[in-house]
């Protein structure tokens, strides 16, 4: 395919296979989104394979297994699309076709702030477990202080009145609520600290909360250098639950699009009205690097 072309969503329904399901090959999307190699492609694929896996979806139902390669439905399509990298020309564009088939979201960048929300929560979970196995190791005896010197160090403040600043509802986690931004930096804290306890051989309660700390201000020097934002000033997201529920939803009405061929030969006509929308509805363009993390009401 052509990148040069402006991607027309018609066009690309018409190298669909159908057997059961609408599946396309992993090399047509590949190139759809501009990408010349499978290594820097498959990248975007385990994304949104491990998205599904957040979600509680088996990927084997949308990432079908095809020789060396894949078939993917409109779902693993429109997940893949969510996952890539938008500093590629093609991308914003397709993320913005791909988000009006589904019709669940005002803007594509949102839906890719809610993959990645669920993704590194997810992997922020299995940080912590690392964390919690290694100081039990290196003798903590007070766990949930050693965490809260971690919270110290990166907010200046405990995680409880971390939760009372940021208008986190008793029963929530204040994990569940934050940015895909404050998400990765407390896996960026999480993961150091464990690397540093294990590297620096850290023993004690006492040792073991000051390698916490230390790690969490380092942390948040780099976001206020980098961003002149303090993590604390960071917004809340909707609850990391309802960001799944949407997902699966765009995965529900994708699935329809499978039903008829009356429904085949309206999703055709939709398609190719959305084509003729001009360039400039993509707002910032094609090469645009956003990060909302709400819809607008």
């Amino acid at each position: 395919m052509d990148i040069t072309k402006r991607f027309s969503m018609y066009a690309f329904e018409m190298t669909a296979t159908k057997d059961g399901v609408y599946t396309w090959s992993e090399d047509e999307l590949m190139s759809t989104l501009g990408y010349e190699t499978r290594t820097a492609f498959r990248k975007a694929v385990h994304k949104a394979m491990q998205a599904c896996l957040t979600m509680n979806v088996s990927p084997l139902d949308d990432f079908i297994k095809d020789g060396d390669g894949f078939r993917f439905t409109r779902f693993a399509c429109y997940l893949v699309v969510m996952s890539c990298d938008t500093r590629k020309p093609r991308v914003a564009q397709v993320q913005f076709q791909f988000a009006a088939l589904a019709d669940v979201i005002p803007d594509p960048r949102i839906q890719a702030a809610r993959v990645d929300r669920v993704i590194i929560r997810e992997e922020v979970t299995d940080g912590m477990k690392s964390l919690s196995a290694t100081a039990q190791n290196h003798g903590v005896v007070d766990y949930a202080r050693f965490m809260d010197a971690g919270y110290r160090g990166m907010y200046n403040r405990s995680l409880a009145e971390l939760e009372r600043l940021k208008g986190i509802r008793p029963g929530e986690q204040l994990l569940d609520r934050m940015d895909r931004t404050e998400l990765a930096a407390n896996l960026f804290r999480i993961t150091q600290t464990d690397r540093k306890i294990e590297n620096e051989n850290v023993h004690g309660q006492a040792a073991l909360e000051n390698a916490a700390s230390e790690v969490g201000a380092v942390v948040r020097k780099a976001m206020i250098d980098l961003n002149n934002t303090a993590p604390e000033q960071l917004p809340i997201a909707e609850h990391i639950d309802v960001a799944k529920k949407k997902l699966k939803t765009a995965r529900k009405e994708l699935k329809k699009l499978n039903a008829t061929k009356e429904r085949d030969e309206l999703l055709f006509k939709v398609v190719e009205e959305r084509d003729l929308v001009d360039e400039e509805s993509l707002g910032d363009g094609p090469g645009y690097t956003p990060d909302p993390e709400e819809d607008s009401e």
